[in-house]
């Protein structure tokens, strides 16, 4: 089933009048994000969505800790963020698997920059299991499909047992078959750890299909225009009634959010 979450009080991650800037390759100064507020729940699976350059990716590379914002603060267990740390793991969209390393040793990197690999390297078999990969251990990243090197990828930041695991689009360059699976593995790996998922996607359905909540940005300067609570139980039916109810909503407020003027949401 779907979590209430007008029940759930236990914020695992808070940003406060966030805001960033930056240059882009022909010098000019760039608005990406101004004045989000967004308070986002322990264990939830948050979506967030907008047009093209509306700053989703920004505001992820904001949470992982590998951008500073301009202003504002992002809080993450009560301690403001500052850096990149293993309490986040981030995906990226097209897996940036190391290609000289196996898939068990990619699985692996993430315990031994820490230092940690001798204590928990039977971690390693049992995340390739559980993304469904057992017997590939061996194989190189080119060795195998880009829907396979998503789930390396996947189990790769999982590891290290993240509070939040930040998702770039992992599905965006995938056809749909191979899309599905891997949104079925999230939903299986998210209801195991229950760690805080954090998505950007350009596919209403697929955000629908995740997620407790979607975020629907403004385009450039991104701010929150809305947030839709998702309350379709588990599994969800992608040609139900309800589901193309939801993504009608969602395209409609879509296409609000991107007409002037654009209108400021604050939670």
């Amino acid at each position: 089933m779907s979590k209430n979450l007008s029940v759930i009080s236990d914020i695992i991650l808070d940003m406060e009048n966030v805001s960033h800037t930056y240059y882009d390759d022909l010098g000019n100064h760039v608005e990406a994000l101004k004045n989000i507020n967004l308070s986002v729940f322990r264990g939830e699976f948050l979506s967030i969505i907008g047009a093209s350059g509306c700053g989703k990716t920004t505001l992820l590379r904001l949470i992982a800790g590998l951008e500073k914002p301009d202003t504002g603060t992002l809080i993450l267990n009560g301690e403001e963020i500052s850096e990149p740390g293993p309490e986040r793991g981030y995906v990226f969209q097209n897996g940036a698997l190391f290609q000289w390393l196996t898939i068990e040793k990619n699985i692996a990197t993430g315990l031994k920059a820490r230092g940690v690999y001798k204590e928990y390297k039977d971690l390693v078999g049992h995340y390739i299991e559980l993304i469904g990969l057992k017997g590939f251990e061996k194989s190189y990243p080119h060795q195998i499909s880009g829907g396979m090197a998503q789930r390396v990828a996947i189990a790769r930041a999982l590891i290290n047992n993240p509070k939040v695991l930040l998702l770039d689009e992992p599905m965006g360059a995938l056809d749909s078959f191979t899309r599905a699976d891997i949104q079925d593995k999230l939903l299986e790996l998210h209801k195991e750890n229950n760690t805080t998922m954090i998505l950007v996607t350009h596919d209403v359905d697929e955000a629908i299909y995740l997620s407790d909540r979607i975020v629907i940005m403004t385009p450039r300067p991104g701010k929150i225009s809305e947030i839709m609570e998702i309350r379709l139980p588990h599994p969800r039916h992608r040609g139900g009634t309800e589901f193309l109810e939801i993504r009608r909503r969602i395209l409609e407020k879509l296409k609000l959010a991107s007409a002037l003027p654009q209108p400021e949401y604050i939670i």
